[in-house]
Parts: structure tokens; sequence; C-alpha cells
């Protein structure tokens, strides 16, 4: 009985295959452009009253919507019909939750949602999907208070500078964490420079374009930011993308809700340009996987037959090759992260820079692929008086989700900002190594 959706494996002749490795392998390879993944998206902390069992359904349920907004680029997705009930049955799309309490007493609901039920409850209510490749965002900001204006900026460690700009940097920062997007500040280096922070407030595009040569991004945000009375407006340009041009802005009475309404702005537009359509998510989830040091009609047999090997899979195909970089298209069943377990079983598959390793480490043993994907996962809580976990942050202190930048062409960029699931990269190894630590 054929499984819906699923994409045809294709079986090329040698020949076929010979004929456009070389055609590929003599062809011109662009330089690599950004395109970042987010992980951590399907991740939640949320305060909570108790650990009793109404306590903990009202903060799946809080989780899970804040999860939604994320996942579908808008926050009218809350309003949509069907969406009440799916945040009242939250805990079947858990895969793992932990309480944390704090030396003050207070309990946090730390929660991972699993990818491929969320995406399809969303697609279940006719929601938009957008996926964990994201666009990275250089807003340079430039902010005009009590006649003395100054550029928004990052240091070099990542952290907010201090003062006014440090304020307005942290600002940004929690506001693109809760909707996931990726958003990146100009160099400290830059805060002095007159000229600059003139072009930003006028918007003139060309001398912050070659400012920003050295620092990735996919798409520059020039923002200038005033005070009028009690009353915050920031008004912007977009340049890249795709993206209209001309300036949009948003008011508020608060740095803070200023903050929060540009990038929640700014996360519709990207979602209305990015996400994948209700229609288009289907009941089986597929991902690109990126296999590098291909070089042979021999290696693309190989490397497909394992992957078809593999419990979770259901069909793989090629969809892409340049040079010695075959992409696959695999069609799984279960959660992203039981693929990535198996796939890490056959040292065959070496990871590789580009593609961020946050999944849990391989076991002795294949790891179940019967278990339902939505079933919980309960971890333990812990232990009163044990320190506060800062918000934003896992129980291990890490953040809630980070986003690290692929090396990829334009065009795929482009294929992987409308794609559901991060990309996966990997070196083939035709032979098995032991020991292998996952170096290039």
């Amino acid at each position: 009985m054929p499984v819906p959706d699923q994409i045809p494996v294709v079986k090329p002749t040698p020949a076929v295959w010979l004929a456009v490795f070389c055609a590929f392998m003599l062809a011109f390879v662009p330089a690599p452009a950004t395109a970042v993944t987010v992980s951590g998206l399907y991740s939640v902390e949320v305060p909570v009253a108790g650990s009793g069992p109404r306590e903990l359904a009202k903060g799946y349920s809080d989780g899970l919507a804040r999860v939604f907004v994320r996942i579908s680029g808008t926050r009218e997705v809350l309003a949509l019909d069907g969406v009440q009930a799916l945040l009242e049955d939250a805990e079947s799309l858990l895969l793992s939750y932990q309480v944390l309490r704090g030396a003050n007493g207070n309990s946090r609901l730390s929660m991972a949602f699993g990818a491929v039920g969320v995406n399809r409850a969303l697609a279940s209510v006719d929601a938009p999907v957008w996926g964990a490749n994201r666009p990275l965002t250089l807003a340079w900001v430039a902010v005009e208070d009590r006649g003395v204006r100054q550029l928004v900026t990052g240091n070099g460690s990542g952290q907010a500078d201090q003062g006014e700009s440090g304020i307005w940097s942290a600002a940004f920062a929690r506001a693109a964490r809760e909707r996931g997007l990726p958003v990146t500040l100009p160099p400290e280096e830059f805060s002095g420079n007159r000229e600059l922070l003139s072009d930003i407030w006028g918007q003139f595009t060309g001398r912050v374009r070659n400012a920003s040569e050295g620092v990735e991004h996919d798409v520059l945000a020039l923002v200038r930011v005033s005070r009028s009375g009690g009353q915050w407006r920031a008004g912007w340009v977009f340049e890249g993308a795709s993206l209209n041009g001309s300036e949009e802005s948003v008011s508020a009475a608060s740095r803070e809700a200023l903050a929060e309404a540009l990038v929640n702005r700014w996360a519709e537009l990207y979602a209305d340009r990015y996400a994948v359509a209700a229609g288009e998510v289907g009941d089986l989830p597929r991902v690109d996987i990126v296999l590098r040091g291909v070089t042979s009609v021999a290696d693309y047999g190989n490397a497909s037959k394992v992957l078809e090997g593999l419990t979770p899979v259901v069909s793989v195909g090629a969809s892409r090759v340049k040079g010695e970089q075959l992409t696959l298209r695999v069609a799984f069943s279960g959660e992203l992260d039981q693929l990535k377990e198996y796939i890490a079983l056959d040292s065959r598959f070496v990871p590789v820079e580009g593609e961020p390793q946050n999944a849990r480490p391989a076991r002795a043993q294949a790891p179940d692929a019967s278990s339902k994907p939505a079933q919980a996962e309960v971890a333990p809580g812990q232990q009163e008086g044990a320190p506060e976990v800062e918000a934003g942050t896992d129980s291990s202190g890490q953040p809630e989700f980070t986003y690290q930048p692929s090396p990829v062409d334009e065009e795929e960029a482009e294929q992987a900002f409308e794609s559901l699931y991060q990309l996966l990269y990997y070196r083939w190894q035709p032979v098995p190594v032991i020991g292998n630590d996952g170096g290039q």
C-alpha cells in the first residue's frame, strides 16, 4: 500500500549519473552565502503556579501557543478556528518537559515539542508553517533621543554593550529570541562613525551596504528610532530577500514594546515570503541531506542505500548535484532528531561545519522508531532550592534556541528558506571508521 506523499525513489542508470556528475564537476561553484538554521524553535519556557496536573496543563497550552506563533510567523494564528482545541491537547505534542524551581520559589516549565507534530497541527487548521532556515537580518539601528543620535551595536563577545545602546540591544535580542528571528547588530567599531549614522537616519543604503560586507547577513535593515512625548517610533527599509524596499513603521510606549512590535512585524513579513502553505506540509516530513565528498556513481549508490536502510526512512531521491556535493531529499517517519540519531550510528556520515549538531548523542543501540513522535517523555523536575534557570535558556543554562550560518550558495540559500526542516550536512566517508569524532 503506498505511503501518502511518498517521494518516488529515483534509480537512474550509471551512465546517466556519470554524465550528470561530469557536468557539475566542471560547473562554477558560487561563493558561499548565508543561510541560517534556527535550533530550538520548538522549545519554550513559561512560568507556572505549581507542578500539579492543572498547572502543568495550563503551562503546556501557554508554551504551545508561543511555539505556534514562532512557527506560523504570525500572532493571528491563535485566533484561527480549531487552534483552541489544539492548545487544550498540547500534552500530546510534547517530547519532554521539566519543572524548574528557583531559589525564590517561582517555578518555570521547560518544554520541547515535536517539530513534525507541531507542523502537522498547524496545517490541520490551515495555518502557514515557517521552517527552521530563516534569513539573517543585519539591523543598523539609529536612535535619536533628546537631540542625541547614536548607533545600536553589539560587542565582539555577542553580548549587549553598556549604556543606552545596550538597553536597545537587549530589547531587540529578547524580542528576536521570542519570535525565532535571527537578528544581528553591527560591530561596536562603527559606533563613532557619524557619516554612517547620518546615512542610516536618511535611509541611504550605499555606504551602509559597503560597511556590511564583512558582516554575515541575508537582509539589511536600516532603522531610525525617535521619541516624541511618551511615544517611540521606528521606521525602517529593507534591502535583500526580495522584500518591499519602501519604508514601514511601528510605534509603542516603551523601548521594549517598540522592539517587540518591530520584530513581530519583521517576522510576519518574512513568514509571508517564506512560510509553506498548509496544503504543502503533507503527512510525510521531508528533509534535505547535503552530502559532500561524493565523487562517483558508486558513492551516490552506497550513500543512498545506507539511508534507505534506516528504519525511519521511507524514501530517498537525489534533488541536486554540484561538484562533489550531492543533495538528497529524504522522506521519513517520526521526528527529525530520531532520523539524525540513526544517521549518527553510521560512521560513513561525518557531520560537517554548518549543520548545528544539537541532536541527542547516538546510543549504543538503535533508537526505537516504533514509539509515537507525539508521546510525552517526562524528565525529572529540578529539586526545590536549585539555582533558578534564566528565562530563555534550557535546564543546562544554554540558550533556548541558537542559529548558525550554513555554507551554501545563493541558490541553495533561497531553497533552504522555503524548506520546513534544517539542512543536514555530512561528508561521505566511503570506508567506515572506528572512533569517529565527527571531525572533517
